[in-house]
């Protein structure tokens, strides 16, 4: 099965800060492994505290001094689109090395690569949207009005599921909005962040708008400490996002966080049963389960659980797992040794807490970093594998009775950030809808996003939303301006 040839040598890539691409000022470098061949592909800086400080630097004085700061709406909207242009121009490219870097299926990686210059696009034209607001003053010698003006400094902090695509999500509304940006990309997968800065300097973005600094946590803990970022846009574990929350508390620095998520796939007996089996496997085997939206727990209605849970089984048995580059590949390796290991520690946990296995639930003949689809029954709410993310090909099965047990089945999570809800009664769906504590819920889907729906999640899924008109206002200010009419000397010891 491992007939892929490696490369020949690993590629040398350089951190790009302040228009210039640069090595860490330590000399460390770390690798690339590609999670299907288990070689080192590519290698690139092991940022330190110097090399962040220096690309939020970059960052700041561009924003403070630079042209990005003087330019107008019209001219950022010109760079994004031409950035997007770009990015469609090398999807394909793009979609490949992304695939070395976290084990994912080329035609997911190149569908989402297609798909990103939408969001440049789209925001493009936000740029050109944002107003401020004439005030109706209650004094008639004072006239008001608000100013929208861009935060500033944006520091982002990307995972390695969907690099790319997360890295457009906060990345789009913030140039739109006119700040300036440092991102720090997974150090399991940054290769494609630092491909997207070479385009930064085709399209004719200024220097020090667009940086990216490549490491681990130390990068990643010195630039969320950085007094001189103004918003800290992150997308990761819960338990990271936390602490990334904690850190930015201390210089009061604004936050917008998507975190992880247990979200539920819930079937009711009046669904389309073909549709409902099919949307099951989307949500929680493609992708191999690494993402944050995956349908983890499938909350079934008793009565029709036999009939879609074996049509889910036989369909899970059957997905080809193999070389991601594939186009017959349905399944690739998950990203890391560490993620392999944690998956197949929770799986056996939750045998021995009581699951059983229905299928799946090793490697398989696949080996190496792959996990088999597997699919847990008995399993009861309080399980760790009911409450705990594993973001993993691994679906827990809970089974209920009533409409009211579903809700109570589905909100029984610390987390809150999807769910998909089959039911052909449409005033089902929207009671489902209503009553579900999610920040997205699909009606006879599963795992859909676009540009202009806003993404974001409830309880401890995070805080703000991404994509959307909306999206932008998380990186501005709002500046009230009051002008005095008549000139008049009014008394200095009372207010207005």
């Amino acid at each position: 099965m491992l007939n892929r040839t490696p490369p020949a040598a690993p590629v040398a890539y350089e951190m790009l800060i302040g228009g210039e691409w640069l090595s860490a000022a330590s000399g460390a470098r770390m690798d690339s492994v590609d999670p299907y061949l288990g070689t080192v592909w590519a290698s690139v800086p092991d940022a330190g505290e110097t090399d962040v400080a220096a690309a939020v630097g970059a960052a700041r004085e561009a924003f403070d001094n630079g042209p990005w700061g003087r330019a107008t709406a019209r001219e950022r909207a010109g760079l994004l689109r031409r950035l997007a242009d770009l990015i469609a121009r090398d999807a394909e490219r793009l979609a490949v090395i992304e695939s070395r870097d976290n084990g994912k299926l080329v035609r997911e990686m190149t569908a989402q690569w297609r798909y990103l210059p939408e969001w440049f696009h789209y925001f493009a034209g936000a740029a050109e949207r944002i107003e401020g607001a004439t005030l109706q003053s209650d004094r008639p010698n004072f006239t008001a009005f608000t100013r929208k003006e861009a935060v500033g400094v944006v520091a982002a902090i990307t995972p390695w599921n969907s690099p790319g695509l997360l890295l457009a999500w906060k990345l789009a509304p913030a140039l739109a909005a006119g700040c300036t940006f440092v991102v720090k990309p997974s150090e399991y997968t940054p290769v494609s962040a630092l491909e997207l800065g070479k385009l930064f300097d085709e399209a004719g973005f200024p220097a020090g708008v667009f940086n990216v600094v490549t490491g681990g946590p130390e990068a990643g803990r010195a630039l969320v400490g950085d007094p001189r970022v103004d918003k800290i846009a992150f997308t990761g574990s819960t338990d990271v996002g936390k602490a990334i929350a904690k850190a930015a508390a201390d210089n009061l620095t604004g936050v917008l966080l998507e975190l992880g998520g247990k979200s539920p796939n819930i079937v009711f007996a009046d669904c389309d049963p073909t549709a409902a089996a099919n949307g099951i496997v989307a949500g929680i085997f493609a992708a191999s389960g690494q993402s944050c939206m995956a349908g983890s727990r499938l909350v079934i209605q008793r009565s029709i659980m036999d009939e879609v849970l074996g049509r889910v089984i036989e369909r899970a048995k059957a997905i080809r797992m193999g070389d991601p580059t594939l186009p017959e590949t349905e399944m690739g390796p998950v990203a890391t040794p560490q993620q392999h290991r944690k998956i197949l520690g929770m799986i056996e946990q939750a045998v021995a807490e009581g699951a059983r296995l229905a299928c799946g639930g090793g490697s398989g003949e696949a080996g190496g970093l792959f996990v088999q689809p597997t699919i847990l029954v008995d399993v009861s709410p309080q399980m760790t594998i009911a409450q705990e993310e594993v973001f993993g090909p691994v679906l827990c099965v809970l089974p209920f009775d009533t409409e009211e047990e579903a809700v109570a089945l589905a909100n029984d999570s610390r987390f809150g950030l999807a769910a998909g809800v089959w039911t052909l009664n449409v005033q089902r769906a929207h009671r489902m809808a209503g009553r579900l504590r999610a920040g997205t819920v699909w009606i006879n889907a599963y795992r859909v996003v676009a540009y202009n729906a806003p993404f974001g999640g409830y309880k401890q899924s995070g805080a703000g939303r991404e994509n959307g008109l909306h999206a932008v206002d998380e990186y501005l200010e709002t500046k009230t301006v009051w002008i005095e009419l008549s000139g008049a000397t009014r008394d200095p010891f009372t207010i207005g």
